[in-house]
């Protein structure tokens, strides 16, 4: 829960940074380039009595900077550019349903039947929250980029509840970030990426601050401290539940938006959200008595 409230300022600060000229890849690149610096001694401290852990663990690290972190970053900022903040993050926590059908197909083990009711309440949810036959038409391109989000979720779920390997959870947030960063530099030096960075102050809610104080709580809060939280519940709670109880930075973000920015979806989409979180605890309802019945969490 706290990592989803440290997520959710996410929208907030970097939608006022892109308004005065910022690029989504470069807000990403400074967000994770920093928490990852900031986090690195921790880390480092954390596998010093681990002798190979880093070398074993180098395809979750990758997958987590490359997919989870840096890809699904930029396909979130790219969406918020387009549409309110709080219908982009409900595009992309349709992840969670991309992460029990990875968990059905991994341990070709159906899903608790209250774990499908939830989804179908989670995509009923969703379908309101697009809001196709309301008077506002969302724009399509953001529409492909929240749902390249998704899929960038449903792998941060995945390789945050991997904990075969040993690597500690603010090893995986620290090193993944870092990879992140130099992948996204990298793809700006041969052009691949558009960057564009400003210093004009950013507003909030009425308060004026400096370009710096944003990217500060970015990477501090909304990147450090969010992504080594929920690395630490992904591992107790499995990637199924853990991505279900990550939906709650829905409402986080909402909440945020109207009081930062005065964005507030329609009633349509807010009655679409309440569905989607009614499917949280369905799955978390579906968790409970497969563990019951002697299941281990996924």
């Amino acid at each position: 829960m706290l990592s989803a409230a440290t997520f959710a300022s996410s929208g907030p600060f970097a939608k006022a940074l892109l308004a005065t000229g910022w690029a989504p890849g470069s807000v990403v690149t400074a967000r994770v380039g920093l928490a990852g610096l900031v986090l690195l001694g921790p880390a480092l401290y954390a596998v010093r009595a681990l002798p190979g852990v880093v070398r074993r663990s180098a395809g979750l690290i990758l997958a987590f900077g490359l997919v989870a972190v840096a890809g699904c970053q930029v396909a979130y900022f790219n969406a918020v550019q387009r549409m309110p903040i709080g219908v982009a993050l409900l595009l992309e926590y349709l992840g969670v349903v991309l992460v029990v059908l990875w968990v059905w197909a991994r341990s070709r083990r159906p899903p608790a039947v209250a774990t499908l009711v939830g989804v179908a309440l989670s995509l009923a949810g969703l379908v309101l929250v697009l809001d196709l036959t309301g008077p506002v038409r969302l724009d399509p391109v953001g529409v492909i980029w929240g749902l390249l989000a998704a899929v960038g979720l449903a792998v941060y779920f995945v390789v945050s509840a991997h904990g075969g390997t040993g690597l500690p959870p603010v090893a995986l947030a620290s090193f993944g970030m870092l990879s992140g960063a130099a992948a996204l530099l990298g793809l700006a030096a041969v052009g691949a990426l558009p960057t564009a960075t400003a210093t004009a102050k950013v507003t909030l809610g009425g308060v004026t601050l400096p370009w710096w104080a944003a990217i500060g709580e970015l990477a501090l809060v909304a990147a450090a401290t969010a992504y080594l939280l929920g690395a630490i519940g992904a591992r107790r709670l499995g990637s199924t539940v853990a991505s279900f109880v990550g939906l709650t930075e829905v409402l986080f973000a909402v909440l945020l938006a109207w009081a930062l920015l005065g964005e507030l979806p329609t009633p349509v989409q807010l009655a679409g959200g309440v569905l989607i979180l009614a499917g949280v605890g369905a799955v978390r309802v579906g968790e409970l008595r497969a563990r019951s019945a002697g299941g281990a969490p996924d």
